[in-house]
């Protein structure tokens, strides 16, 4: 479906800009949105009327969202889940957690299409992330996910959490164990064979 857009939107263009969009998408999204209009010669003669205020719009929304960047930045995203010995969660943090979180903590209201996450985090770490405030004004946020505060703590100092250590040292720490009993049967049997000979 070919469409005008009314407002800049990421990867498809500038205002103005006449795209060819699947039809869902322009059904679902950007006409119900106010994002774009139907392409038609009746329309573009709209558009053309009406593009100052587009344009005095797109830069007001601009400014506000440059006016939220710090707030976005120095918010401190720490999310604590469940985790398994491995560090893997119990389900995962996805782009809805973090937009609800930073609407809470930063006071800015962030939708998850925001989020630049990508794939959802289904570990225990630090993440980085972006928030497009607008389609000019890119955040990068980190994202801390752990199980405790202390290991958020950790996780900011910049150290590095690891998993199945314990078991692992237990491991290493019986091997030597039965190393030494096998060195000490070793000798006794050679003694008893000596011992033989003689």
């Amino acid at each position: 479906m070919k469409v005008i857009l009314t407002e800049k939107i990421t990867k498809l263009g500038n205002i103005g800009d006449t795209v060819d969009v699947k039809t869902g998408y322009a059904r679902n999204f950007l006409l119900p949105n106010n994002k774009a209009m139907r392409w038609s010669r009746e329309n573009v003669a709209i558009f053309e009327s009406k593009k100052a205020e587009l344009q005095a719009r797109q830069d007001a929304t601009k400014k506000a969202a440059e006016s939220n960047v710090d707030a976005v930045k120095n918010a401190k995203l720490h999310m604590i889940r469940q985790a398994g010995d491995t560090g893997q969660l119990y389900g995962s943090v996805s782009s809805r957690d973090i937009a609800r979180m930073l609407t809470e903590i930063a006071n800015v209201a962030v939708e998850s299409a925001q989020v630049m996450l990508g794939s959802p985090i289904k570990s225990i770490g630090c993440f980085d992330t972006k928030i497009a405030l607008h389609p000019d004004v890119i955040v990068p946020v980190k994202v801390y996910v752990a199980q405790t505060q202390d290991e958020i703590d950790a996780l900011v100092a910049g150290k590095v959490l690891t998993f199945g250590t314990k078991k692992v040292e237990e491991e290493a720490v019986e091997e030597p164990a039965t190393d030494a009993a096998a060195s000490d049967a070793e000798p006794t049997a050679d003694a008893e064979t000596t011992a033989d000979a003689e």
